[in-house]
């Protein structure tokens, strides 16, 4: 590594103060920084609580996705595997069909190999997409600032397509993006001062502006033609007796072999990452536990009102155990309501965040089958009263104190 060292040596004067390429240190930054740790040492009194930097945190939490990314390109590709079997399909459609093609691998759902390759051609360029075009956003609103390149992008930039279906348009994945990195975070100062988080925001732009190409039950298999519900879209209209139709069993939706958003499919993917996210201490396990136990306690509650015959509804029919493997809800606790910027940040306040979230998902499941995955609706709305919540604890926090020191 040495001889790229000598590189950045000879590089960087002319993008310090006073080099001709002044204005784009914050991209020179950013490319170093990847390749080494800052060389400026922190000068004064310093108070070091642990050695893990903001760059590193960001790191683990991209690593510990990476189970659902895997799994996202192995399931895309299995799903449109098994429907050109069943329909006697010898070769994929476009660019992709002559890929596959031309490496010979099939299309057998039973070969690993072929279904990961499959599923990797609609994953990949839906994450180069994002990462060019929202990295690109990032980069300008850094120069125009003049301050670092901020990590956090790659966090939202594997997080976003995970939650998209793989027959999402590139160029709505372009618009999603911006409007996440753009509306959702550069306009109010960037990370850290979000309040929102820009992968969801992203999702609910194009959820509510393109509802056609991100819900419905023609978006989520790989192959043209293919019209197939997610267990939450089939429970909305029939019940459990049409999740059951559709042959998925509750094994199938932990394993994650089942129709869904490219990466949120699969439970046992998320619980890989959350004991990455657990043991190195990036994550809040208070959120995630109030989120679970207050999902828990509405689905048991709403099932209950089903077993006593007092509710026609057939959303009322799923049991709470099903609840918990189908839809976005692992990943969504896991990843998206633990994000340190738009979550609460006091230890009481996380409780009720994460709470308040659970609840929301089952009331807007059950209640308004219009939106059947309302994962990503509960987040956004526990973001919005996060800064809430934290006030009034604090608030709580100071008068307690004046009372026991008055």
């Amino acid at each position: 590594m040495r001889p790229l060292r000598y590189v950045f040596e000879r590089l960087e004067p002319l993008f310090t103060e006073g080099g001709k390429l002044e204005k784009l240190y914050p991209l020179f930054e950013v490319i170093e920084s990847f390749f080494y740790t800052p060389s400026e040492p922190t000068s004064g009194s310093c108070h070091v609580r642990d050695a893990i930097d903001f760059k590193r945190m960001m790191m683990i939490v991209v690593i510990a996705v990476m189970p659902c990314a895997l799994m996202a390109m192995y399931n895309t590709g299995l799903q449109a595997n098994r429907y050109m079997q069943d329909q006697g399909i010898s070769t994929a459609a476009g660019w992709r069909g002559e890929v596959l093609d031309q490496i010979g691998i099939g299309y057998d759902p039973a070969n690993v190999a072929a279904c990961f390759l499959h599923g990797a051609l609609f994953f990949l360029p839906v994450y180069i997409v994002c990462m060019v075009v929202g990295g690109s956003w990032e980069v300008l609103f850094a120069l125009v600032r003049r301050h670092e390149v901020n990590e956090g992008f790659f966090v939202t930039g594997i997080l976003f397509p995970l939650t998209l279906p793989p027959t999402i348009p590139l160029w709505q994945v372009a618009a999603g993006i911006t409007f996440g990195v753009v509306i959702g975070k550069e306009i109010f100062g960037g990370t850290g001062r979000n309040f929102l988080n820009p992968a969801l925001t992203a999702r609910a732009f194009l959820f509510f502006a393109y509802p056609t190409q991100i819900s419905g039950s023609e978006v989520w298999t790989a192959v043209d033609g293919f019209s197939g519900a997610t267990p939450l879209g089939a429970l909305a209209e029939g019940g459990m007796k049409a999740v059951h139709d559709l042959h998925v069993t509750w094994s199938d939706a932990f394993l994650g072999t089942i129709q869904g958003s490219m990466g949120e499919t699969s439970v046992l993917a998320c619980l890989i990452g959350v004991v990455i996210l657990l043991v190195c201490q990036v994550a809040s396990w208070r959120i995630m536990l109030s989120m679970l136990l207050g999902f828990l306690g509405a689905a048991v509650g709403l099932y209950g009102l089903y077993l006593t015959g007092t509710t026609t509804n057939p959303a009322f029919e799923m049991p709470p155990h099903w609840h918990l493997v189908v839809g976005g809800l692992a990943f969504g606790l896991v990843f998206m309501a633990t994000d340190p910027v738009s979550a609460s940040m006091t230890h009481l306040g996380q409780y009720i965040y994460g709470a308040l979230i659970g609840i929301m998902v089952i009331l807007v499941r059950v209640f308004n089958t219009g939106f059947p995955e309302a994962v990503m609706l509960a987040i956004l709305f526990g973001n919005v009263f996060a800064p809430l919540i934290d006030f009034y604890v604090v608030r709580a926090n100071i008068r307690r104190r004046a009372l026991r020191h008055a």
